[in-house]
């Protein structure tokens, strides 16, 4: 079964700290984005990506992945180790025992596919989808044969909407392709129901499915209140003399004009440019400004600055 090192996906040692996860996180995302990179690859790597980043940025769901590797969700639900968890280590060979302690570093310890589908298949009515092209969720059946799976998808597919194709995959090797029509401006959360569609248990009439929506984290765009904001950087002259800048949206960069006497934290509201609300209209887009000093001033830069400081009666702390 072929296991998955988060810390190997994102480029870091075991012991990074979560702004060098985040770094690093960042700088992959932006390489494989789907909008960005074309490659028939980058949009699995992308979400890989994303999984790693998820699980490695909450402390919480950090040490339960180091300790127990993919079975880090159990771990999680349950408050211990998953129930035979040291034995099932034991009888296929990967060594440890009943007292001993899991980690996912070296030793095999860590086989996620091998244990999602034990602790996800558990219980002889439940019954796992998956589906290629977007991680596997666990589900919950219901009394009435319902059941409910992760749907993963980036800000960009969420906001356009659409049809997709699924395969479902059951526990008993079966397989059958779904149509799902998604809603434009589907929220995080929001579940997407497919009457009927659910594991067949029986002779006895299907289940509904849902399809419980997932927004992955972007580079470039994030909600706050339930509106869009994206970070834009701008230059201490920029800031203080006004300027011009393009500003990301999900249709394209988009131009304004930076007020004069910004400081950092102003706020600019891109009415009509944000994420798309039930009804269809676009929501607004927020820029927050972020003044940035160069790493590195030339001699004259310096000499510049030395002046204006000299120059100046500003006092930002007064």
């Amino acid at each position: 079964m072929e296991y998955r090192d988060y810390y190997q996906t994102l480029g870091v040692a075991r012991d990074a700290s979560k702004d060098e996860v985040q770094k690093a996180y960042r700088k992959l995302a932006r390489k494989f984005h789907p909008d960005v990179n074309k490659a028939e690859e980058a949009e699995a790597k992308f979400k890989e990506i994303n999984e790693a980043y998820e699980v490695l940025k909450d402390p919480e769901k950090r040490s339960k992945y180091d300790q127990f590797g993919s079975a880090w969700k159990q771990a999680q639900a349950s408050g211990s180790p998953p129930p035979g968890f040291e034995d099932v280590f034991s009888a296929f060979g990967f060594g440890g025992g009943r007292r001993g302690g899991f980690r996912t570093g070296g030793g095999g310890s860590g086989f996620s596919s091998f244990f999602e589908m034990l602790f996800g298949t558990e219980g002889p009515t439940r019954t796992t989808w998956s589906w290629r092209g977007a991680p596997s969720g666990f589900e919950q059946p219901s009394p009435a044969g319902d059941e409910e799976a992760t749907l993963s998808l980036t800000l960009e597919e969420a906001a356009r909407g659409g049809e997709r194709q699924l395969t479902l995959s059951d526990a008993t090797g079966g397989q059958r392709t779904l149509t799902v029509r998604i809603p434009a401006g589907v929220k995080d959360g929001q579940r997407i129901r497919l009457a009927g569609q659910a594991g067949q248990r029986g002779a006895g009439a299907r289940g509904n499915l849902y399809l419980k929506v997932r927004l992955l984290p972007h580079p470039v765009f994030r909600f706050e209140d339930g509106q869009l904001v994206t970070s834009l950087p701008v230059t201490p002259w920029e800031a203080a003399l006004g300027a011009e800048a393009d500003v990301p949206t999900l249709a394209g960069p988009v131009r304004i004009k930076i007020p004069p006497h910004s400081s950092s934290g102003r706020r600019i509201r891109l009415r009509g440019k944000g994420y798309p609300r039930p009804r269809g209209e676009a929501g607004d887009l927020i820029a927050e400004l972020r003044v940035v000093v160069p790493q590195e001033l030339s001699e004259a830069e310096t000499e510049l600055y030395r002046k204006l400081g000299e120059l100046s009666t500003f006092e930002p702390r007064a």
